[in-house]
C-alpha cells in the first residue's frame, strides 16, 4: 500500500512546493507597486502556509532547514562573486573590508548590549548581535531595480561588496559563540584565533579553487552548454566543503572563487551568469519561505515588544554609528555615510545563522530565532520601504543613462575573438543625429543593433542614431579604444 501511495504523496509535495514558489514569484510584483520589500511577501506566504496558518504545514527540523539554508547561501554568494567586477573590487575593497570586519564586530557588540538590557543574558545577547550583524544588499537592490531608481556606483559598490564580505565574519562569530555557549566556555582570544584561521584558510581555498575552475572552464570544452552550470555549481560546493572541512570559512571561499571566475573570459560565460542569477533568486525565495514556515505566530507575541525595540536600535542607532566610525578614514560624504548606515538591510543571512544555536544546544535558542524574525521583518519595513525616498532625498540617484529595454548577448561554449559593447546616445553625443554610414567605424567594427525605447531597430547605413538610443557595436579587441572615442565608455553617455 505504501509503495502504491508514494507517487501520490510525492505529487502532493511537489504540488504544494510549486504553489508556494509560484505565489511568491507572482506576489513579488507588489514590491514595485507598493514599495514593500520582497522578503516580507515571501515570509508572509510561508506563515500562511505554516502550521498555524491556512496550510497547516508541519514544522521543519532545524537540521533540514539549516542544510537547505546553507546551500542557498552558497548559491547567493557565488552569484554575487560572479557579478563583482574587478573595478568595483579595487574601488570599494578597503572600506567594505573595514565594514565587513570591524563594522560587524561593532554592530554585534552594540546590538548585544541592547539585547542584554531587554532581558537576555550576556552570552545570548552577543550571540543575537552576531546573528544579525551581517547585511543583505540583495534585498535593497531588488527593490531599487523594481522602482527604477538607480544608486550611485560608489555607494552601490560599497553596499554590495560589504554584504558579500561580512557574511563570513558574522558566520564565524555565530558559530564560535554558539559552540562556546553550548560548552559553557567563552574566550575572546579563542574566538579571535579561530576567526583569523577561518579567514586565512577560506581565502586560500577560494583562490585555489577559483584559479582551478577558471582554467578548466577556459581550456577544456564540455560536450554541451548545459554542463557548464553543472561544473560551476560543483565549483561552488567544492569550495565551500573543502574550506569548511579544513577549518576555514566556506562562505569566503565560495565568494573568492566566484570573483576569479567571473572576471575571466570563460566558456559559456553569459549562460553561467543567467543560471546563477536564477539559482540565487530561487535560494532567496526558499530561505524566506523557510522562515515563514518555521515561525509560530503565538510564539512571536512573547518577544514582540523587545524585538521591535532592538530592531529600532539596530537600524537607527547601532548600524549608522558603526558605519560612521568605519568610513571616517575614507572621507565619504555625510550623505553617503548616512545612506550606507541606514540601508544595511538584513535578509536571508540572519535567517540561516539563527538556526545554528539550536543545533549547538544553546539555551533559549527558540527565543533567539523568533527575535531574529522580528529584526529581519522590522528592518525590511523601516528603512526597507523608504529606500527609494532615501535615495532621492539624499541626492544619491545615479545620473548615468537608463538601461536598455533589451540586451544583445552572445552565448557560446567556445572562446570567441571580438567584443560586443553597448553605448547610450546622449543628446550631447557626437553620434547623436548621425547616420550609421557617416560614422568612421574601424574596418572590423559594425553596429549590430539599436534599441530605441521599446523598439528594436536594424542599424543600416541610412539609420540615424537618436538621443536616448542604445547601440550595440561589435569590434575586435584592438579597436575598442577607437570605438569608445566614437561613443564614449560602454553603457554610459556618449
Amino acid at each position: 500500500m505504501n509503495a502504491l501511495a508514494e507517487p501520490g504523496n510525492t505529487a502532493v509535495l511537489l504540488l504544494i512546493l510549486g504553489a508556494l514558489l509560484g505565489v511568491s514569484a507572482l506576489a513579488s510584483r507588489a514590491t514595485g507597486l507598493l514599495g514593500v520589500p520582497f522578503a516580507l511577501l515571501f515570509i508572509a506566504v510561508g506563515i500562511v502556509a505554516g502550521r498555524e496558518g491556512l496550510g497547516r504545514a508541519p514544522l521543519l527540523s532545524d537540521a533540514f532547514a539549516f542544510r537547505v539554508g546553507t546551500a542557498a547561501l552558497v548559491f547567493i554568494l557565488f552569484d554575487g562573486g560572479l557579478n563583482t567586477p574587478l573595478v568595483t573590487l579595487r574601488r570599494s575593497l578597503a572600506p567594505s573590508s573595514v565594514l565587513a570586519t570591524l563594522g560587524v564586530l561593532g554592530t554585534a557588540a552594540l546590538t548585544g548590549l541592547a539585547a542584554h538590557l531587554f532581558g537576555f543574558g550576556w552570552p545570548q545577547a552577543f550571540l543575537l548581535g552576531a546573528i544579525v550583524s551581517a547585511t543583505d544588499a540583495a534585498t535593497v537592490f531588488a527593490l531599487l531595480r523594481h522602482s527604477g531608481v538607480r544608486l550611485r556606483q560608489r555607494v552601490a559598490g560599497t553596499l554590495e561588496l560589504e554584504s558579500a564580505l561580512n557574511d563570513p565574519t558574522a558566520a564565524i562569530l555565530t558559530v564560535g559563540l554558539s559552540v562556546a555557549i553550548g560548552a559553557h566556555h567563552l574566550s575572546g582570544w579563542t574566538l579571535a584565533g579561530e576567526a583569523s584561521l577561518q579567514i586565512a584558510v577560506g581565502l586560500a581555498v577560494g583562490l585555489g579553487f577559483g584559479w582551478l575552475g577558471r582554467e578548466l572552464l577556459r581550456r577544456y570544452p564540455l560536450p554541451a552548454g548545459g554542463l557548464y552550470p553543472v561544473a560551476s555549481v560543483a565549483l561552488a560546493f567544492l569550495s565551500f566543503g573543502a574550506a569548511t572541512l579544513l577549518s576555514g570559512s566556506g562562505l569566503l571561499a565560495v565568494y573568492v572563487a566566484a570573483v576569479l571566475v567571473g572576471n575571466e573570459a570563460v566558456r559559456y560565460r553569459t549562460g553561467l551568469t543567467r543560471v546563477h542569477d536564477a539559482l540565487a533568486w530561487l535560494s532567496q525565495v526558499s530561505v524566506f519561505l523557510l522562515l515563514g514556515l518555521m515561525v509560530t505566530p503565538r510564539s512571536l507575541v512573547a518577544v514582540a515588544g523587545p524585538g521591535l525595540a532592538i530592531a529600532a536600535f539596530l537600524t537607527l542607532v547601532a548600524r549608522p554609528a558603526v558605519v560612521a566610525v568605519c568610513l571616517a578614514p575614507f572621507r565619504y560624504p555625510w550623505r553617503e555615510t548616512l545612506y550606507i548606515g541606514l540601508v544595511g538591510l538584513r535578509g536571508a543571512v540572519p535567517v540561516i545563522f539563527a538556526l545554528f544555536p539550536a543545533l549547538a544546544g544553546v539555551p533559549d535558542a527558540a527565543r533567539l530565532f523568533h527575535m531574529v524574525f522580528f529584526l529581519v521583518v522590522a528592518n525590511a519595513l523601516l528603512p526597507g520601504s523608504l529606500v527609494r525616498w532615501l535615495t532621492r532625498a539624499l541626492g544619491l540617484v545615479s545620473r548615468g543613462p537608463p538601461p536598455p529595454a533589451a540586451a544583445l548577448e552572445i552565448t557560446s561554449t567556445q572562446l570567441l575573438e571580438g567584443e560586443l559593447l553597448s553605448f547610450y546616445i546622449a543628446p550631447a553625443s557626437a553620434a547623436a543625429g548621425a547616420a550609421i554610414a557617416e560614422l568612421p567605424f574601424p574596418e572590423s567594427a559594425f553596429a549590430a543593433l539599436v534599441v530605441r525605447g521599446q523598439k528594436l531597430v536594424a542599424p543600416k547605413g541610412p539609420t540615424r542614431l537618436e538621443p536616448g538610443d542604445h547601440v550595440f557595436v561589435f569590434c575586435q579587441r584592438e579597436d575598442v579604444p577607437l570605438v569608445r572615442l566614437l561613443f564614449g565608455e560602454p553603457g554610459t553617455e556618449g
